[in-house]
């Protein structure tokens, strides 16, 4: 499935093109010649929510800076905080642009903050259609795009092989579709030195992955026009009361989190590596590290399968929106369009895979919410990493993509994944029954609901 590296990216851009354009409706084309910078468009540009920590953000900030030389660029580094964010807009101070989570950007959206991008799609003439509808659709708030999407995260199965072998299994023993099986994989997997844990069997990944477990089970946690909370439905009770007992084993919560928090969770010495986990659901970008620190560590990975044994995946990622009252919003949009563009992103690929040849290091890629970008990125630029387990990795995750799912665009995302994630934490923590904490957790996200959307439409 891999193609050679050496093709320009002019080449590159024509061909992923050619082939789009014979699958799905007309997409962006590839220029004959190299954009010209614009020396025309001048100011400066204050972002807030992102930083420049590795070569894929500086590969893409740099083209912007080529094609907009006289634009100056002001970023406050790290995760977008929410009350420095609000309180800037409602001074008439705002940022020109914000980088957050896809989950979170309705309720911005809805309070005000942030600026429709119609005007901006159509003056900059991006085409919506590149990008994965997914992610669009996390984007849209009744009907109003408010977000360009970026980066497009996918959960497969991450597994410990050494593991798995010490207890007489192989990777087909690990079946995602029969709960009855991981309860007793993660017991056996699950290792005590006396009454002190070394080893978790099957991480669940709670609270963040309880959309995953819940539509494993064939239910949904939000209704798909984002106005009714289903939190308390049958689905959604049996699959926090599964997940949760995976800690059971471990001895519940407290000596589960204590030993995970041990964890050398970015070096060499990670959970895979010193035999400290069995198996866990995890976003790709993981695999991207355990690449960089441990390649040679006991892996495999797998699709994440619903009960009946179809590969589903939960999607997240991060958008760029313009906030109301930006003081510079044409260099915004240009911004935006220019960093989320086919050119951008393969270029950055193209640098990280020459740094990774470079340091010696695996390269298993960048993985974007632009279906064009992606279509060169693995065609051209990512080929064979030399590890055949790598690369099973890399090929999962892009058979994951189209089976991706997102929580429905709601205008009040951020308290409605609060109020789960307040829920599955009241469980885990003991303090309530699965039903009670459900059911106040459902009555917490309808009143969040009904008040945004009552917001939204008056």
């Amino acid at each position: 499935m891999f193609g050679s590296s050496k093709s320009s990216l002019r080449r590159t851009l024509a061909l992923s093109a050619l082939v789009l354009l014979t699958l799905v409706a007309p997409v962006v084309m590839a220029q004959d010649a190299e954009q010209e910078p614009n020396t025309e468009m001048t100011g400066s540009l204050s972002i807030m929510g992102f930083g420049l920590g590795d070569e894929i953000a500086t590969t893409r900030v740099g083209e912007f800076e080529r094609l907009y030389p006289n634009v100056e660029l002001n970023f406050t580094e790290g995760g977008l905080d929410e009350q420095q964010f609000l309180t800037a807009v409602a001074s008439g101070t705002p940022p020109d642009l914000v980088s957050l989570p896809r989950a979170e950007l309705s309720t911005y959206a809805v309070r005000g903050a942030l600026t429709p991008l119609t005007e901006c799609i159509a003056n900059e003439g991006i085409d919506m259609s590149q990008y994965r509808d997914v992610a669009v659709s996390e984007v849209t708030v009744d009907g109003e795009v408010y977000g360009i999407p970026e980066f497009f995260n996918n959960i497969m199965l991450i597994i410990n092989t050494a593991a798995l072998e010490e207890a007489g299994l192989t990777v087909d023993d690990v079946n995602t579709a029969d709960w009855d099986s991981i309860a007793a994989l993660n017991e056996t997997l699950t290792r005590m030195d006396g009454d002190t844990l070394s080893r978790i069997g099957f991480d669940p990944k709670l609270p963040e992955f309880l959309p995953l477990w819940v539509a494993a089970n064939g239910g949904q946690m939000l209704s798909d026009d984002g106005r009714t909370a289903m939190l308390n439905s049958p689905e959604v009770v049996e699959a926090l009361t599964f997940a949760a007992s995976l800690h059971d084993v471990a001895g519940g919560r407290a000596p589960f989190s204590a030993f995970r928090d041990t964890w050398d969770f970015f070096g060499s010495g990670n959970m895979i590596a010193n035999d400290q986990l069995g198996v866990f659901p995890m976003e790709q970008w993981y695999m991207n590290v355990l690449a960089d620190v441990s390649p040679d560590a006991p892996l495999a990975f797998k699709p994440f399968t619903d009960r009946e044994g179809n590969p589903i995946s939960f999607a997240t990622g991060s958008a760029w929106a313009i906030p109301r009252g930006a003081a510079n919003p044409e260099a915004a949009c240009a911004f935006i369009k220019t960093v989320t563009s086919p050119e951008a992103w393969i270029a950055a690929a193209e640098e990280r895979a020459r740094l990774r040849a470079e340091s010696g290091t695996l390269n298993t890629g960048t993985y974007t919410a632009n279906r064009l970008a992606d279509e060169v990125i693995f065609g051209e630029i990512v080929g064979p990493t030399g590890s055949d387990v790598f690369d099973t990795g890399v090929e999962t995750i892009l058979s994951l993509q189209e089976n991706a799912f997102a929580i429905p665009a709601n205008p009040a995302g951020a308290q409605f994944r609060q109020a789960w994630i307040d829920a599955v934490n009241r469980v885990l923590n003991g303090e309530q029954t699965v039903e009670e904490a459900l059911n106040q957790a459902q009555q917490e996200a309808q009143a969040a609901l009904d008040e945004a959307w009552a917001q939204s439409e008056s």
